[in-house]
């Protein structure tokens, strides 16, 4: 192989990786209903596949289509970890307690950090007392969730944990007069 091919392959590699990232997000975008920034995306992703796809239908030799799928590949991984980064949503989390004690304690302390909390009895297994905690986070802020409980003493505690689409204040009515 001539140098002038492997920079090819590596520049092939690298421009494929980069458009799966941009494909990752759109996905991530999508499913979290953020779409203004998906349109952009689309449409660069579009140019350079267009471009990509050309280069590999054209060329001979196996190697240009394992560049390109090595860089989907890495695309996906990186993608993947710039999403674990951004940790784009919303998140819903019931935390059960046996001790109603420890049920008040981390209430208070997630209401002391900002975040709206409800707290409830609940029966669990055979009709048991059980006490439950449900907080409203940003997926980012999961971990803040995690550090407050391992301050007051909870390690491994029961969560039911739901992606929410989106967190909506009081709704205001106006009275229509019918006449």
């Amino acid at each position: 192989m001539t140098q002038s091919i492997i920079l090819t392959l590596i520049g092939l590699f690298l421009v494929t990786a980069l458009t799966n990232i941009l494909a990752t997000l759109k996905s991530i975008l999508l499913a979290k209903n953020i779409m203004n920034p998906v349109y952009f995306l689309v449409f660069i992703d579009a140019i350079i596949f267009a471009t990509v796809l050309g280069k590999v239908t054209n060329s001979k030799g196996f190697h240009f289509a394992i560049a390109y799928a090595l860089g989907k590949t890495l695309g996906v991984f990186i993608g993947g970890k710039i999403e674990e980064r951004l940790a784009l949503g919303i998140l819903e989390v019931d935390i059960f307690f046996n001790n109603k004690g420890k049920m008040i304690e981390i209430a208070e302390k997630l209401r002391e950090a900002g975040y709206t909390v409800n707290n409830f009895l609940a029966r669990g297994n055979n009709g048991d007392r059980r006490y439950k905690v449900e907080v409203v986070i940003k997926r980012k802020e999961f971990k803040i969730l995690g550090d407050i409980m391992y301050e007051c003493g909870v390690t491994d505690p029961t969560l039911k944990i739901k992606n929410l689409n989106k967190v909506g204040g009081k709704i205001t009515t106006t009275k229509i007069k019918v006449t």
